[in-house]
């Protein structure tokens, strides 16, 4: 963990190197993955802020690029959206950016898996689950199960559940581009959390992941709303885009995968 005045001196140094329009951050390490109460992720992306933080189950600032239109985050709202290509080894990494390129324009059949589990503490983002199945039913294969897993698929583009270790991923194929998350405490505790850290997903397939931190209790708006990640990223924004817009109080959560994988962006949108 950092602490935030070791940040702020880093954060100032990058600041002046970089140029006015560069519009989002990349991270290679895995490790600091926290400054102080904040994630990494959202400390370079707004600079390090109590405001990000909770003393307890309370919300903490909003982020204006929640599912929001921006295309240029930093020219219209002064923030520069951030991701850790996160990874343990230098080989992990290479195979996690491989996946990203390879996903770009491939338009992808893959099938989004909305698992509704018996751990009802970390089972409350099933209310948006027939919402979602709703709203794309025509233009993604979508599938609500009663599950505490997923086991022997091969299509898996989306995967979004709620339990505090994922078990049987080695049972799965995902889909290159695929976004994957388990809502839970100390998920984005990359390298020592007491639960399944998000750096299982991207070793197992994945492209792009999110967890948090610090405790964020059950609060909905500290994690990923699989509605609004999966309507951006099919309207072809990248992943860094597609995935910070779908979290309403990112202080506490860190978003780790390949930035700019874009499994549904045409290349004249380049």
């Amino acid at each position: 963990m950092l602490k935030h005045e070791e940040f702020d001196a880093i954060k100032a140094q990058v600041d002046r190197q970089t140029l006015p329009g560069v519009q989002a951050y990349a991270l290679t390490w895995a490790a600091p993955y926290r400054v102080e109460c904040m994630s990494i992720t959202t400390a370079f992306a707004f600079g390090f802020d109590r405001a990000f933080c909770a003393d307890g189950c309370k919300p903490t600032r909003t982020s204006p690029y929640f599912d929001s239109a921006a295309s240029l985050p930093f020219k219209q709202l002064k923030l520069r959206p951030t991701m850790s290509i996160a990874a343990v080894s230098f080989e992990r990494a290479k195979a996690l950016i491989d996946r990203g390129l390879e996903s770009d324009g491939s338009f992808p059949s893959g099938t989004a898996y909305l698992l509704s589990t018996s751990d009802k503490a970390r089972n409350v983002r099933s209310t948006w689950f027939p919402m979602v199945a709703q709203m794309f039913k025509s233009r993604l294969h979508v599938r609500l199960l009663r599950e505490d897993a997923l086991r022997d698929k091969t299509d898996v583009l989306f995967y979004f559940t709620g339990v505090a270790k994922v078990e049987a991923l080695n049972t799965l194929r995902f889909v290159p581009g695929a976004i994957a998350d388990h809502l839970t405490s100390t998920g984005g505790m990359l390298t020592d959390s007491g639960q399944m850290s998000v750096l299982r997903w991207l070793e197992t397939g994945a492209t792009g992941s999110y967890g948090t931190v610090v405790e964020p209790c059950d609060m909905l708006q500290k994690f990923p709303h699989p509605a609004v990640v999966i309507d951006h990223y099919l309207r072809g924004e990248t992943l860094i885009e597609a995935y910070w817009k779908s979290v309403a109080m990112p202080g506490q959560g860190i978003f780790v995968g390949e930035p700019l994988a874009a499994p549904f962006r045409r290349p004249a949108m380049r």
